[in-house]
C-alpha cells in the first residue's frame, strides 16, 4: 500500500489557533521536551485502510471513522494545531505486515519511507492483529521485535515515542507492549478501558454490511483515542 503524506493543507482551513500569550507567541501547552511539526503514525486499520469492496469500506483513512477529519489521527493533528497555533505535517502508515509477520519483518527495509519523513513525534498504535501469544516463546519474540521496531525509530532523529495498547484490550500483548515501550523510553498509553464501552464502536452509531468494519472505533472512539495521546503529549497522561 501507498502511504501518503498528508499536508497541513489537509488538515482543514478553519482550524482556531491557540491563545496568544503576553509576549505575542502561542502558547505551546505540550511537554516542553516534545515537538509537534511532523508525526509519523504507525499502525494498522485503525489508522488507515484502503478501499476494499468486499468488506463494503469505500474509504481510505482510519476505519471505521466516518469522515477523514474524524479518525483519531486527524483529530489528534488538529487538537496540537489548536494548541501550538501551528499545523502538523503527518504521515499515518499502515505496517499491519509487521503484526502479522513481526519475527521475519525488516524494519529498515520496510519503513525506508516512514524513516526518510524524520519526524519528530512518532505514535505507534498496533497490537490488535498480534495473533493471540499462547507460549512463552511466542511471547519473548513478539516482545524482542516490538523492542527492535521502537528502537530504531527511536534512533532515526530521537523523536518522541508514544506507543499506546491495544483497542481491543488484550492483557498479555498490552503488557509486552508497555515493557517493549520503557526499554525504548517511550511514552506508553492505556487505552485499555475504550473497548469496553460499547458506544466507542462504529457499530453503535450506524450499520455495516461487515462486523470486522462495524467493530472498529466509530467517531465518539477516535476521539476518545486521540484525547488519550494528547493526555500524554501535554503531559498529564493517566
Amino acid at each position: 500500500m501507498t502511504n501518503r503524506i498528508l499536508t497541513p493543507a489537509v488538515l482543514g482551513m478553519c482550524i482556531a489557533l491557540c491563545s496568544v500569550g503576553h509576549s505575542g507567541e502561542p502558547a505551546r501547552n505540550l511537554r516542553s521536551d516534545i515537538k509537534a511539526t511532523r508525526i509519523l503514525f504507525l499502525g494498522n486499520s485503525i489508522t488507515r485502510h484502503p478501499p476494499l469492496a468486499n468488506i463494503g469500506w469505500t474509504n481510505d483513512w482510519g476505519m471505521a471513522a466516518s469522515a477523514l477529519e474524524l479518525d483519531y489521527v486527524h483529530v489528534l493533528a488538529n487538537s496540537l494545531a489548536q494548541l501550538t497555533g501551528h499545523k502538523p505535517e503527518v504521515l499515518p502508515a499502515n505496517i499491519a505486515d509487521f503484526e502479522r509477520n513481526f519475527g521475519t519483518y525488516d524494519v529498515n527495509a520496510k519503513l525506508k519511507d516512514q524513516f526518510d519523513f524524520k519526524a519528530d513525534l512518532v505514535i505507534v498504535a498496533i497490537g490488535e492483529n498480534v495473533q493471540a501469544l499462547a507460549s512463552e516463546e511466542a511471547k519473548t519474540q513478539f516482545k524482542t521485535c516490538f523492542t527492535t521496531l521502537l528502537t530504531a525509530l527511536k534512533n532515526n532523529g530521537q523523536p518522541t515515542l508514544i506507543v499506546r495498547s491495544c483497542f481491543w484490550a488484550d492483557k498479555t500483548k498490552d503488557e509486552l507492549i508497555q515493557r517493549a515501550c520503557a526499554a525504548a523510553g517511550g511514552v506508553f498509553v492505556d487505552i485499555s478501558a475504550l473497548g469496553k464501552d460499547e458506544s466507542n464502536y462504529a457499530r453503535s452509531e450506524r450499520s455495516f454490511t461487515h462486523a470486522g468494519v462495524a467493530a472498529h472505533p466509530g467517531d465518539k472512539g477516535m476521539k476518545a483515542i486521540a484525547d488519550a495521546l494528547l493526555n500524554a503529549i501535554k503531559g498529564s497522561a493517566k
